[in-house]
């Protein structure tokens, strides 16, 4: 069967502000609500790093508020990093001074971009879910930002799962704010044909990694390899980077 190598991205971008430390979450916490710091430096990096993969994946976006000087950051890192497709889904706001948004730079033309709010305690999480190909064969991408809370995240794990359910060529990526082995991830591997990582990659926090709590889950028909941790700017996450053998069926448009 033939089949199509892609190079895929997962990071969560912290809104291009900066975290070296954890006692920048005090002595900077302007930068999440201001639009100052280097910003604009940041998301440069980002879409160097972008810019040689076929499909990223994006947490932490922000779609266009204060503290961003109101600029896209999804539009901005798409046209700096060569993608003609992208597509975002604001999920927080607060007050119009920050907002945050899971997001989708691709270089290949997805069929269909849906997303989905999630359930949890408190509103404002979601998945974004991407289709190419056509057919029960076609790619699937979906893009999440789980919650912290073990409670919420599992309710949002079983919906990820019902959406994903029967889907042989589906990748999950993003930010889950747990271990691949917690009881709530086995949700994942029980009701949908996704795998547990093949190995674990600790990308929080970026400047000491020690919890590997970005992932990307690919389903067993799906040849991975090079799974690997790159810095996101200056993100106080590390960017997940992995390769796909993909049919090319599952790519085909009808």
């Amino acid at each position: 069967m033939a089949t199509r190598r892609l190079k895929l991205l997962s990071a969560n971008i912290q809104a291009g502000s900066s975290t070296r430390g954890y006692h920048d979450y005090v002595a900077r916490s302007w930068s999440h609500v201001l639009p100052a710091g280097n910003k604009r430096g940041a998301l440069d990096t980002i879409a160097r790093l972008a810019g040689s993969y076929d499909i990223v994946g994006l947490q932490e976006s922000d779609p266009g508020s204060l503290r961003s000087g109101f600029t896209n950051q999804t539009h901005y890192l798409a046209q700096r990093g060569g993608f003609d497709y992208w597509s975002h889904q604001p999920n927080r706001s607060v007050g119009g001074v920050a907002s945050s948004a899971n997001a989708l730079l691709s270089k290949l033309e997805p069929i269909a971009v849906d997303d989905h709010p999630l359930p949890g305690r408190i509103a404002g999480r979601g998945v974004l879910l991407a289709r190419f190909g056509s057919g029960d064969a076609g790619l699937v991408i979906a893009i999440a930002h789980l919650s912290l809370g073990a409670t919420s995240r599992r309710a949002q794990i079983a919906f990820i799962a019902e959406l994903l359910h029967g889907q042989r060529h589906a990748v999950l990526m993003g930010d889950f704010n747990c271990l691949p082995d917690r009881p709530e991830m086995e949700l994942l591997y029980r009701r949908t044909q996704l795998q547990p990582p093949t190995c674990r990659v600790p990308t929080f926090p970026s400047w000491r990694p020690q919890k590997a709590i970005d992932h990307i889950l690919v389903t067993g028909a799906l040849a991975q390899d090079g799974m690997q941790a790159l810095p996101a700017a200056l993100s106080d996450h590390l960017a997940l980077s992995i390769q796909l053998d993909v049919p090319e069926q599952a790519l085909r448009q009808a």
